[in-house]
C-alpha cells in the first residue's frame, strides 16, 4: 500500500465517521480534505465523499440493527389502509422519506446546482447552526411547559423529512442537521428524531455509494485503500453514533441542539472567512 494513501484513507474516513452525525457537511469536509491533500478536482472529491457515506450507513444499520430487524419483518403485514397507524407509522415513514428524497436529489441536482453553491460552504452552516439553536430554544419551552412529544411519524413528517434529506446531495448541506431540526420543530423528542434521521440515511448513504461505484469506480486512491476507508468511517462512525445517543440519555436535547447549534455557527463563520480569503 501506498503510505500516502493510506494516511489520507485513515484521515477521510475518521473525518466522514465523525461528520456525519453532527450539523455540518460531511460531504463538504470530506471533499475539502481530499482535494487539499490529493490535489483531485472538486468533482472526483465530491464523488469519494459520497462513496464514504456507504461506510456510515453500515455503522447506522449496525447501531439501530434490533429497529432494522424489526421493520423488515413488518414489510409483509403492511398495508395501505394503515400506512400511517401506531404500527406501521415508522415502515411508511421509511418508505415514504426515501423516496421523496430520492426524486427530489436526483431531479433538483443539477438544476439547483449553480444556486446550491451560492447557499453552500459556510453560510449555509451557520443558517443550519441559527436553525438549531431556535430548535433547542422551542424544545426547551416544550420541555417547561409540559407539552407531550408526537410519537409515531405521520405523512407530512415523511415528505418534509424527505425533500430535506434530497436536498443534502447538495453541496455544503448537513443532512442530519436539516433532517433532525425538522423533526424537533414537527414534534418529535431528541432521541426519536435522532433514530427517525439515522435509520433514514441507510438506503440513501448505500445508494449514493453504489451510483459512484457503478459510475466510473472509486476515485482518488487505489481501492484497497479505499476500502480500508471505507471500514474507518464505519468503525468511527458507529462510535459516534453511540456517543451521541448516550449524551442525549444524559443531557436535556434542547442543550444538545443549542449547543451543536453554536458550534455550526462558529465553524460556519469560520468558513466564510475562509471563503472570502480564497476569493479575494
Amino acid at each position: 500500500m501506498d503510505l500516502q494513501a493510506v494516511v489520507l484513507a485513515l484521515l477521510v474516513g475518521l473525518v466522514q465517521g465523525v461528520l456525519e452525525w453532527l450539523p455540518v457537511s460531511s460531504e463538504g469536509g470530506v471533499a475539502l480534505v481530499v482535494a487539499l491533500a490529493a490535489d483531485e478536482s472538486a468533482f472526483d472529491a465530491t464523488r469519494f465523499a459520497l462513496f464514504l457515506h456507504a461506510g456510515t450507513a453500515v455503522a447506522a444499520l449496525a447501531f439501530y440493527r434490533a429497529e432494522a430487524v424489526a421493520l423488515a419483518a413488518d414489510v409483509p403485514a403492511w398495508r395501505p389502509r394503515d400506512a400511517f397507524g401506531v404500527d406501521r407509522a415508522d415502515l411508511t415513514f421509511y418508505g415514504v422519506a426515501s423516496l421523496v428524497s430520492g426524486v427530489v436529489g436526483l431531479s433538483l441536482y443539477a438544476a439547483l446546482s449553480e444556486a446550491a453553491s451560492e447557499l453552500a460552504g459556510g453560510a449555509f452552516v451557520a443558517a443550519v447552526g441559527v436553525l438549531l439553536v431556535g430548535t433547542g430554544l422551542i424544545q426547551r419551552a416544550a420541555d417547561r411547559w409540559g407539552l407531550g412529544a408526537r410519537s409515531t411519524p405521520d405523512a407530512p413528517d415523511a415528505v418534509l423529512v424527505g425533500v430535506c434529506q434530497g436536498l443534502a446531495l447538495l453541496p455544503g448541506v448537513s443532512r442530519s442537521g436539516t433532517t433532525v431540526s425538522a423533526l424537533l420543530l414537527r414534534g418529535h423528542e431528541g432521541e426519536r428524531a435522532l433514530q427517525l434521521s439515522f435509520l433514514l440515511s441507510i438506503p440513501a448513504s448505500l445508494g449514493a455509494g453504489l451510483l459512484v461505484v457503478l459510475d466510473d469506480g472509486v476515485p482518488t486512491i487505489p481501492l484497497a485503500e479505499a476500502l480500508l476507508a471505507l471500514a474507518v468511517s464505519a468503525v468511527v462512525g458507529y462510535v459516534t453514533v453511540g456517543a451521541l445517543v448516550a449524551l442525549v440519555r444524559r443531557v436535556a436535547f434542547w442543550g444538545v441542539c443549542v449547543g451543536f447549534g453554536a458550534l455550526a455557527i462558529f465553524g460556519g463563520g469560520l468558513l466564510v472567512v475562509v471563503e472570502q480569503g480564497l476569493v479575494g
